[in-house]
């Protein structure tokens, strides 16, 4: 799998509701021996050093951004380095019919899948945040195409599930959600319930569900210098 890791990056290009940073990006090859999703699920724990791993990549971000769904990914880390992906753009894999659930992986039952829609629904009507869900294995996933299906604008968070590189939480935050959510509670998710050995024990479904429930109960929070000081 060929991938471009950035040093830095103008976001603009990644979503239209994030704030712009002119930068350049340096692309860089990454060897053929990068591990894979198939080779990191199929470890046991005990035998896969996770943080030796993620010292030897460029990025040490906590994949803020979309990784892979919409080409970008913002480091949480402040060291400058960000991840990026060869862009994926396959409206083909859309579901027929609007769903705010899309789960290309196959990582969700029918059940879950209705439960997390009911639960953004609810969401939504109470608070006028909107959360997207895209599950999958990158490069199988809809990417680019997300944006107009789901008309993705500055109050929508896009929560990308993809195991691919050991954490499985990605995240797409529209501006109107930067300024209410402290950029930590992001980091401090996709450390809880999105690091390798989490959703290796407990199953990738349990990793998305969890992440669910811990962003509408943070979106739901009032306004204030304590908000999503938790992940519940």
């Amino acid at each position: 799998m060929a991938l471009v890791f950035a040093s830095s990056l103008k976001l603009g290009s990644c979503i239209s509701s994030r704030r712009t940073h002119q930068m350049m990006v340096r692309p860089v090859a990454v060897s053929s021996s990068s591990p894979s999703y198939a080779s990191i699920r199929n470890a046991p724990t005990s035998s896969f050093s996770f943080n030796r791993w993620v010292a030897d990549l460029p990025s040490k971000s906590l994949n803020f951004a979309l990784s892979g769904a919409l080409m970008l990914g913002l480091s949480l880390t402040g060291v400058g380095f960000a991840e990026a992906k060869v862009g994926v753009n396959k409206p083909e894999l859309l579901p027929k019919e609007f769903s705010v659930v899309i789960d290309v992986a196959g990582f969700l039952s029918d059940g879950q899948e209705k439960r997390l829609a009911q639960e953004i629904a609810n969401l939504e009507k109470d608070t006028g945040f909107k959360l997207r869900v895209l599950a999958q294995n990158y490069p199988e996933t809809p990417g680019l195409a997300v944006r107009d299906f789901w008309q993705v604008d500055d109050r929508t968070v896009v929560f990308v599930a993809d195991p691919t590189f050991g954490n499985i939480l990605n995240f797409n935050v529209g501006e109107s959600v930067d300024l209410e959510v402290p950029r930590s509670f992001w980091s401090r998710l996709a450390g809880k319930y999105g690091n390798m050995f989490y959703w290796k024990e407990k199953g990738e479904d349990a990793s998305i569900e969890a992440a669910v429930m811990a962003i509408s109960n943070c979106l739901r929070e009032p306004a204030g210098s304590s908000n999503c000081s938790e992940i519940k």
